[in-house]
């Protein structure tokens, strides 16, 4: 059961939390702004919508790129099935990778991988002969989400056109094939974006991980040969990310400490306690808080 992708209500785990909520409302809020854009005329045959591309989207190298770039051009879209998908894609993805990590660490990571997608399409299209032209969209930093979460949970089953099940590791490992091999192709896909973010996602988990920082049982002391293919890393790496069987894990942590049901706890304590989560991960909760959450939720079952 535990290797579906099922994302949990409750025990600190929220279906929208606080920054891919944000992002995706700033992102809706931006692509309005465009469609308005394209119906204000600005004169000379212009709209308002060239001149926002021209200062905030990601404009080629000698050809009027700022570098604040490298942030707007994240959070804006093309069309609606482009802002749609990503979204989609970030929340999808995105929400347990916040939830373990805290709003604070997934957010740097979140730009992080976006800002490493557009410095690969500033600086790498000549080499793949990939034409030049402005870059728009959250793809790359979703990347980089979607590797976090191949690595974070590499056997969830992710469920293709909602009919074949695929684990996480494999279905990351095969997106990031095909955006290899699209290269050559061209087209009006940054795929070099789309690249340097999962790139910029795998180095950034695997450096923490070395660090052991803030992730419990999902990291062990096992280190992983550099060398191989992509697969036997990817693997590797996945390997260490196992997670345990969360209801035999809770069972012996509360029957180790003896934790009695009948310990009161209010409703305003559960509440700092998500509230705690949502700002640092859960992993950074108290024993004491952990038990009060764990007894919350078998009375709500």
């Amino acid at each position: 059961m535990s290797d579906y992708y099922k994302p949990s209500g409750f025990g600190g785990f929220r279906f929208f939390p606080p920054v891919i909520k944000n992002l995706m409302i700033i992102n809706g809020i931006v692509f309005l702004f465009e469609m308005l854009g394209q119906q204000i005329s600005i004169g000379y045959g212009a709209t308002f919508y060239d001149l926002i591309v021209k200062y905030f989207a990601l404009v080629p190298l000698g050809y009027g790129f700022y570098p604040w770039q490298l942030i707007t051009y994240q959070f804006m879209h093309a069309g609606f099935m482009h802002i749609f998908l990503n979204m989609f894609a970030l929340w999808m993805f995105g929400m347990e990778v916040e939830n373990l990590w805290g709003s604070k660490k997934f957010l740097i990571f979140y730009l992080t991988c976006g800002i490493v997608a557009g410095i690969f399409q500033l600086v790498f299209p000549p080499l793949f002969n990939e034409p030049l032209g402005y870059t728009i969209g959250a793809s790359g930093a979703i990347f980089g989400v979607l590797i976090a979460f191949g690595m974070l949970f590499p056997n969830r089953y992710i469920f293709i056109w909602f009919l074949i099940p695929l684990k996480a590791k494999y279905f990351v490992a095969l997106y990031v094939l095909i955006e290899f091999f699209s290269l050559p192709q061209g087209g009006d896909i940054a795929h070099l974006a789309h690249l340097g973010g999962a790139l910029a996602g795998f180095i950034y988990i695997m450096i923490d991980r070395k660090r052991g920082t803030a992730y419990g049982s999902y990291y062990t002391s096992t280190s992983t040969r550099s060398g191989g293919s992509f697969f036997d890393s990817f693997k590797n790496a996945a390997s260490v990310f196992k997670k345990k069987n969360n209801d035999v894990e809770e069972a012996n942590f509360y029957e180790v400490n003896n934790y009695h049901k009948d310990d009161e706890y209010t409703q305003e304590e559960i509440d700092k306690i998500l509230d705690k989560i949502s700002k640092s991960g859960y992993q950074n909760l108290s024993d004491k808080e952990k038990k009060i959450l764990f007894e919350a939720s078998k009375k709500m079952k």
